[in-house]
């Protein structure tokens, strides 16, 4: 008596990556993989989103650094508000709170580091394609820290500070706004990326909105 396996339908992606390079290897371990068939490649995140409306593709694997243009999380946001959206999986190198903390909060279905396994690559594909979240582990640990730690305590200038930021005004006009020196500005910056564990004024203002620490 013989058994078979019920052939699987193919999860259909795209991929998105500025590097040429890195693209090839990408379709060639892609390849690989029967149960997933790529319909094209993008090198920027405004192709990716042209491309996605026209192939409607099941999964876009997206790198969040682009080169010009759009980065991964703004395409990501373009993507998941298509007619026919399609799920968004970061892969990428960048694993830091600021950058998981803005592409989960864009939409992204999961996020993966390039230094996976291709076996977790692939379960991470197909898993999104059914629109399961999966975490790279060192992702995932940064998640859990994340929601375990206390939601920050800014001071009544930090939020000032941050509602400036938010507008897109530099150290020099803050100052102004407020009537504070440079220097205190620069201070109390230092300690508003402590406490939101940042590293770029773009990465405090997209933290604080998460954490709705800002209106």
């Amino acid at each position: 008596m013989s058994t078979s396996r019920t052939p699987r339908t193919p999860t259909t992606i795209l991929l998105c990556d500025d590097h040429v390079v890195v693209r090839a290897g990408l379709l060639a371990l892609l390849g690989s993989e029967p149960d997933i068939e790529v319909l094209g490649e993008a090198g920027s995140g405004e192709e990716a989103v042209a491309l996605a409306a026209k192939l409607h593709p099941d999964v876009v694997l997206m790198d969040l650094q682009l080169g010009e243009g759009i980065d991964g999380v703004e395409a990501t946001r373009r993507l998941t508000a298509l007619p026919r959206p399609p799920h968004v999986l970061v892969l990428t190198t960048y694993d830091t709170d600021a950058d998981i903390t803005r592409a989960i909060g864009a939409g992204a279905t999961g996020y993966m580091l390039k230094a996976e396994r291709p076996e977790e690559l692939f379960a991470a594909i197909h898993s999104a394609a059914e629109g399961r979240t999966t975490l790279s582990p060192p992702v995932a640990s940064r998640v859990m820290a994340h929601m375990r730690g206390s939601r920050p305590t800014l001071t009544e200038r930090e939020l000032d500070i941050l509602g400036q930021l938010a507008h897109g005004l530099g150290n020099r006009e803050i100052a102004r706004a407020l009537f504070i020196s440079e220097a205190t500005v620069k201070t109390h910056l230092g300690r508003i990326y402590d406490k939101l564990g940042v590293d770029t004024r773009a990465g405090a203002v997209a933290v604080a909105k998460e954490r709705r620490l800002l209106p």
